[in-house]
């Protein structure tokens, strides 16, 4: 796996920390020293993302996730996913359900995602089609949007946590090109399988996220026998970066009772 990087730091229960789409592993600044005084905290890049290479084979990120763990000798492992990594997160416990202890999930839940709300159907129209034209200006703008939700303009968020994710969003998305083939292989049938999810789930919902990215996350934990949903007032795609302390006492509190 030295096409994936990764922070591999600190020692006990290992926990998993993945990132969203076209972000990387500093969406986890907040969340990593914090976890890493008492557990073994591990965050990558996905492929294409971050410092970690564009793939020239097809992939499941599960598979990568999986063969990570086994090369660094750990799991079960607790996964923490926001997005493109909760969506990641439950298809690792579908496929490698012996590395897995726990999940944390968060804008998302299986594959293929499904989007129905009209703020939502409007925000990724125009980002895949910036996308589409290879636009990276709007594309970038698009993405952005997701940053500050239906109810209110990126003004009214953190200046910190949007120069954060446009920086992260911008070298992601200036590796990439209009046109380029996506090797990127979903796990079949995600959503049909996920009440055989045998781990505790904890669905962390922004209150102001699209609403179509919390009830993927909620009907994951509809699905499985031990699951259970939080809101972050205030936030929207990303909580654990607009409330980090609140993200941080939730998943602490979920660690305890495993």
């Amino acid at each position: 796996m030295r096409d994936i990087f990764r922070l591999d730091t600190g020692t006990g229960l290992p926990i998993v920390f993945l990132h969203g789409g076209f972000v990387d592993h500093e969406m986890w600044l907040d969340q990593i020293p914090v976890f890493a005084s008492g557990h073994r905290v591990v965050a990558p890049d996905a492929r294409g993302h971050g410092r970690s290479a564009v793939s020239a084979v097809p992939y499941r990120l599960a598979d990568d996730v999986a063969a990570l763990l086994r090369e660094l000798e750990t799991g079960p492992a607790v996964l923490v996913g926001v997005s493109m990594g909760a969506a990641t997160a439950v298809e690792t416990a579908l496929e490698h359900p012996e590395l897995v202890g726990g999940l944390v999930i968060s804008g998302a839940g299986g594959t293929p995602p499904y989007f129905h709300d009209s703020w939502t159907l409007q925000a990724m129209a125009a980002w895949n089609a910036a996308m589409a034209a290879g636009d990276l200006e709007g594309s970038l703008e698009g993405f952005m949007a997701f940053v500050a939700g239906p109810y209110r303009s990126l003004d009214e968020v953190d200046p910190g946590v949007v120069r954060r994710v446009q920086e992260m969003g911008r070298k992601t998305m200036s590796r990439h090109s209009a046109g380029e083939p996506s090797l990127l292989r979903p796990v079949e049938d995600v959503w049909e399988r996920a009440a055989g999810i045998a781990v505790p789930v904890l669905a962390v919902h922004g209150g102001i996220d699209s609403p179509d990215c919390i009830e993927m996350a909620e009907r994951i934990v509809r699905s499985v026998r031990y699951g259970k949903a939080v809101t972050i007032d205030g936030a929207a795609h990303y909580p654990n970066m607009e409330r980090p302390e609140v993200f941080n006492t939730m998943v602490e509190e979920f660690l305890r009772a495993l």
